[in-house]
């Protein structure tokens, strides 16, 4: 490749890295769709206690949020595409390995090693994209960008319900790898180096070992709580590490020259409203396809394919959605855009809450979800180009490593609470049912203890919606954005 591309090049060029880009998105959140409807097999496989089912989700959840700001910062200091290189070779290779997995340890072990690969194509994909669109055009991008993780999402929960019910768990993970090998050759072959040298700043250890802990702490009590007892020793040690070790992550973050966490961003009220809204709009939304997959495999007696298929409206709404968010998003405001988004996945929201029961309509709640996902696409590209287009380019992989945090942080403690409030009442024996399914007829007074346990984890999704509509009405007016830098 020439060190001065054509013009028609550089003009192609845009679009060749969002190609690298959306393949990469497109595997990483198909990982995440597939086992949510997969859940059941791979619990039943396994044996698993509610328990270590929990956490065959969370363990990569909980990995994937701490390394996407450690990785993010990274690759502000050694470049991104090379690390998106091994990020994507590393999900690959561990997807692999994952079937052959001989218990549960194993599973989990290898599962939070490809929450590490995860991380690192995710937290650079955006960055990627900001570095090579220019500013007019960069909403367009990410609204594409948004519409493949919709695609990925609409086709994720069905793969995994058909891998799972006639292929094996195991196909869950494999059909990742010919796709991740494809995807690493084209990055390899299309990626350029960025001009914008890297910061060479120091690699701030002790905020990574406190922010793991604290958030690792936070995210084990959350789960444990309603299984273990809320005064079990372990999930009273992990609520005291995230209570103790947050403030000082906060102190050791503001004092030091090269933070993980820039908390300096914080004091603008602009960012700090877009990254609020970012938890919560995450937080309000990941729940809803895990809770009504689950819902329609317990109490409706739905395989895993046919959960699969119930959950599709929340995608098919982000699909429909992302490319009118992102043409909209360069011409308005992402305060009106954003808030507007939540207040429709509010509203869908809403009706699942009084339609989850079990004279429920399908077609009722095919409407919420739809809603849900229609309003996610709405508040997510305006939100994400209104973050990246104001940030000085050598940081960007730090800002969106913090925003993708703060979004993944909302997935994992939305999925910890969630199925904390729908166990929490439960006795023991219908606590399994939630993960494995439920085969047999299910009495009366138990359907009853299930759904309100499934109604009052959508008030909470609810209640986060309402606050998220806040913190994004409440942020400034559009900022100008910087000198954009060049690119080889």
């Amino acid at each position: 490749m020439s060190a001065q591309p054509t013009k028609a090049a550089s003009s192609r060029y845009p679009w060749m890295v969002l190609s690298v880009t959306s393949l990469g998105v497109m595997l990483t959140l198909l990982n995440v769709g597939t086992l949510n409807v997969a859940l059941p097999v791979v619990s039943a496989h396994f044996h698993a206690t509610a328990t270590t089912a929990n956490w065959i989700l969370l363990s990569y959840l909980l990995f994937n949020t701490i390394f996407i700001l450690i990785f993010g910062r990274i690759a502000d200091m050694f470049g991104r595409r090379r690390l998106y290189i091994i990020g994507l070779s590393a999900f690959t290779v561990v997807s692999l390995l994952i079937g052959f997995a001989p218990n549960i340890w194993v599973l989990l072990v290898l599962r939070a090693i490809q929450a590490a690969g995860g991380a690192i194509v995710v937290t650079n994909t955006t960055p990627l994209l900001t570095d090579a669109f220019p500013a007019k055009t960069l909403p367009k991008g990410l609204g594409i960008n948004v519409l493949v993780a919709s695609v990925a999402q609409l086709i994720g929960p069905v793969v995994g319900g058909f891998f799972a019910s006639d292929l094996g768990w195991q196909w869950v993970f494999w059909f990742n790898v010919p796709f991740g090998i494809v995807g690493v050759v084209w990055a390899m072959m299309t990626l350029r180096k960025s001009s914008t040298k890297g910061t060479r700043e120091a690699f701030d250890i002790p905020g990574n070992i406190l922010i793991f802990f604290a958030l690792g702490g936070a995210i084990l009590a959350l789960s444990e709580g309603s299984t273990l007892g809320w005064g079990n020793p372990l999930v009273i040690a992990g609520l005291l590490a995230f209570v103790i070790l947050t403030p000082i992550f906060l102190r050791v973050e503001w004092k030091s020259k090269s933070p993980l966490m820039d908390l300096r961003l914080f004091g603008q009220r602009r960012y700090a409203m877009a990254y609020a809204s970012t938890f919560l709009n995450s937080f309000a939304r990941s729940a809803v396809v895990l809770l009504m997959a689950l819902y329609y495999e317990t109490l409706n007696h739905a395989s895993a394919f046919t959960a699969g298929l119930a959950v599709l409206p929340v995608t098919i709404g982000m699909v429909l959605l992302s490319p009118v968010a992102g043409s909209l998003a360069s011409r308005y405001d992402a305060r009106l855009l954003s808030s507007t988004g939540l207040g429709l996945s509010g509203v869908g929201v809403l009706i699942l809450i009084f339609e989850v029961g079990p004279t429920s309509s399908f077609a009722v709640a095919a409407i919420g979800m739809f809603l849900v996902g229609a309003g996610t696409a709405l508040f997510m590209t305006p939100n994400t180009s209104s973050i990246m287009t104001t940030i000085d380019p050598a940081h960007r992989g730090s800002a969106n490593g913090l925003r993708s945090m703060l979004q993944n942080m909302g997935q994992v403690i939305s999925t910890a609470l969630s199925l904390m409030i729908v166990t929490a009442n439960l006795p023991p024996r219908l606590q399994s049912s939630i993960y494995e399914g439920s085969t047999g007829a299910i009495p009366a007074n138990d359907v009853h203890l299930i759904v309100v346990g499934f109604r009052y984890a959508l008030i909470a999704m609810l209640v986060a919606t309402i606050i998220g509509m806040f913190t994004s009405l409440v942020r400034g007016q559009r900022p100008v954005p910087p000198a954009k830098s060049s690119m080889r």
